[in-house]
């Protein structure tokens, strides 16, 4: 096979570089499936990998992008024929092994998920791993008894995408959402895409006691720190907190009062290393009732390839709203 263009990312002396390349499949990590990649997207983790922001890969160099999708090329392992449509989001893209940025990929068979019946390649990377990991945490949370009549469930980082996905599923599955933010301008498109009520982020009194008033059923957490601390206080009897990100902190003060007085459960959700029948059944679920009525609100906005290296800093500046697909085939 001809080279291919690919965005990758390396470790020097002066740090973290990133650009456009050309490889073979041979420079690739190893796997027996090769897909020609359509569609990725960009999520924060992203941003972090390739301006050095964060420490992301595990290995240097790597193909950037922990999502994709395409059609598959070839298949050693039996499982997928040619031109089947097919995702891979985590398992390791963009920290481990190479990732989504690429006019090919190569990846093992455990890790390709075939796109369900109804969704377009373009649409599973507008949900792409963000989709994924609200939707793992709302299955989570129904495994573990959540349901729209126990009452309000509170997303907080509710802009990004996993925050906007979250809000749009929840609602779509009869919830009364509750939308806690920093942008106060961002109010209406919070409320278009399925929120009922948007709690600013600069007027909420986190308070200081173990157990504050029980105010929320329910909690999907994209910041940590401060506001995850505040929800083990504020989520009643039996409620479900799902944490899914860092955003404004990694620490967690708190008591195990909440969790002995209350029953409040904190489940951790990890969307990269989610075992293959737990990513099918999520998938499956994406693709039918937790299907997102909002996407082209949530992920209007598309770049081509090429565009790629100019998008990552407002996602580390905190400007972007929602998802950004990129159009790689």
């Amino acid at each position: 096979m001809d080279k291919f263009r690919a965005f990758r990312i390396d470790r020097g002396a002066g740090g973290v570089t990133a650009g456009f390349t050309d490889l073979t499949l041979n420079d690739l990590s190893e796997g027996d499936v090769v897909i020609r990649v359509s569609h990725s997207t960009i999520n924060y983790k992203d941003a972090l990998a390739a301006t050095g922001a964060g420490r992301i890969l595990r290995k240097f160099p790597l193909v950037g992008g922990i999502d994709l999708a395409g059609r598959v090329v070839c298949s050693e392992a039996g499982a997928f024929r040619e031109g089947e449509a097919v995702l891979v989001n985590g398992c390791g893209l963009s920290e481990t092994r190479d990732g989504g940025y690429a006019e090919y990929a190569r990846v093992p068979a455990d890790a390709v998920v075939p796109i369900p019946e109804g969704l377009t390649e373009a649409e599973a990377m507008q949900i792409g791993t963000a989709g994924f990991t609200a939707a793992l945490a709302i299955h989570r949370m129904e495994q573990n008894a959540q349901r729209p009549e126990n009452g309000p469930v509170v997303v907080t980082g509710a802009t990004g995408g996993v925050g906007s996905l979250a809000i749009d599923m929840l609602a779509g599955r009869g919830y009364e959402v509750v939308a806690l933010t920093g942008k106060p301008e961002q109010a209406p498109y919070l409320e278009s895409i399925g929120a009922k009520h948007v709690l600013l982020r600069g007027e909420v009194d986190f308070g200081t006691r173990p157990m504050e008033t029980a105010q929320w059923a329910g909690a999907i957490d994209n910041l940590g720190g401060d506001a995850l601390t505040w929800l083990t206080r504020t989520v009643g009897y039996g409620g479900n907190i799902a944490s899914v990100g860092l955003a404004a902190g990694h620490d967690l003060s708190t008591t195990v009062m909440p969790f002995i007085l209350r029953a409040v459960c904190l489940l951790g959700i990890n969307s990269v290393e989610t075992p293959r029948a737990l990513r099918l059944a999520v998938w499956k679920r994406i693709a039918a009732d937790l299907r997102p009525t909002h996407l082209d609100t949530i992920a209007g906005s598309s770049i081509d390839f090429a565009e790629l290296p100019d998008a990552f800093q407002d996602f580390i500046d905190g400007k972007v709203t929602g998802r950004t697909l990129v159009r790689i085939g």
